[in-house]
């Protein structure tokens, strides 16, 4: 983002825009993305400026079916090189950890691997086993971030309590996730101060990753960033599950940093998400709105869509009586 100071522009050095259209995408379509639409991702982003690249996440083929998930919910390494070579471009490679369908002991070491950084996605009951995925991959050499989950269901002494063990970690970035994009720009406000209190103290970046549910994605990873986070999620069109999450094009519009380049990004929109929308679906509607509003896991919303249900009176009150 530029920053005007007295009569001069500078850029935050600090900012980073880290993609995760077939990381998060994948959520939509079980990760069965072809090679082609992965390489069309990946040099999208390569000429757009972004600085890294979620390519899928790295489970493990003995705890989830490599029938019924796609290639990019397991990142094999002759997966991934296959797309990026040995990807020799400016633009960091990431992959996701989810916690129990992770098996550390298969994640190379960084000197064997073209992967950058090792993402960690963690319920708060899950810390202990999230440390020991941070640990083993920073020993490995990777850079190391952590995404909390459903912190929106969470107490506000548990999320500091997290928060202080976190940043006594090797990790590199916290991340605010909005799991169940609910938050309103004010209460990210909140938590972004929040996060920043503990990660500065032991020289730790802040993340924001926003889900589109009241069509606020964007606007709350603008007012995190706006507050000090640094690492920013998006994906191209807001492909991901369920609401979608925080369009790349609007956000490198908005950046106005001359790193970033938006014409790659509407070229692959159009060659290939205008299509793909004939065939997945993801993005704003009343059910994702009502889940939203009422700070519940967009299941119900998905089952819905699924169905083709538009009872939203019925789907509302059963949410309702869910809470009571």
């Amino acid at each position: 983002m530029l920053e005007i100071k007295g009569s001069m522009l500078s850029v935050r050095e600090d900012l980073r825009v880290l993609d995760c259209t077939i990381r998060d995408g994948g959520l939509v379509n079980n990760f069965h993305f072809t090679d082609a639409f992965v390489r069309g991702v990946y040099e999208a982003c390569v000429a757009a400026g972004i600085d890294y690249m979620e390519i899928g996440k790295n489970n493990s083929p003995t705890l989830m079916s490599t029938e019924e998930y796609g290639a990019w919910n397991f990142c094999r390494e002759e997966d991934i090189r296959r797309i990026v070579g040995d990807n020799n471009t400016d633009m960091k490679i990431a992959v996701m950890s989810d916690i129990g369908r992770t098996v550390k002991d298969e994640l190379l070491p960084k000197s064997e691997s073209v992967v950058d950084m090792v993402r960690i996605a963690t319920y708060i009951h899950q810390i202990p086993e999230a440390i020991e995925l941070i640990e083993d991959a920073h020993a490995k050499g990777y850079e190391t971030t952590v995404n909390i989950m459903a912190i929106s269901k969470s107490f506000e002494g548990e999320l500091d309590q997290v928060l202080e063990t976190l940043s006594q970690t090797p990790v590199d970035v916290i991340y605010i996730a909005d799991s169940f994009g609910s938050f309103y720009p004010e209460q990210i406000r909140r938590l972004t101060e929040k996060y920043l209190s503990f990660a500065e103290k032991t020289g730790k970046k802040v993340g924001i990753h926003a889900h589109n549910n009241l069509q606020l994605a964007y606007a709350n990873t603008i007012e995190a960033m706006m507050y000090g986070t640094s690492y920013l999620d998006a994906t191209i069109s807001g492909l991901g599950r369920g609401a979608g999450n925080c369009p790349m094009e609007l956000l490198v519009g908005f950046l106005k940093n001359p790193k970033y380049r938006l014409l790659p990004l509407l070229k692959f929109i159009e060659k290939e998400i205008v299509p793909l929308e004939k065939e997945l679906d993801w993005g704003y509607s009343i059910p994702y709105m009502i889940t939203g509003q009422l700070n519940e896991h967009p299941r119900s919303a998905m089952k819905a869509r699924e169905s083709g249900d538009t009872n939203y009176v019925n789907f509302y009150d059963s949410l309702m009586d869910v809470q009571q």
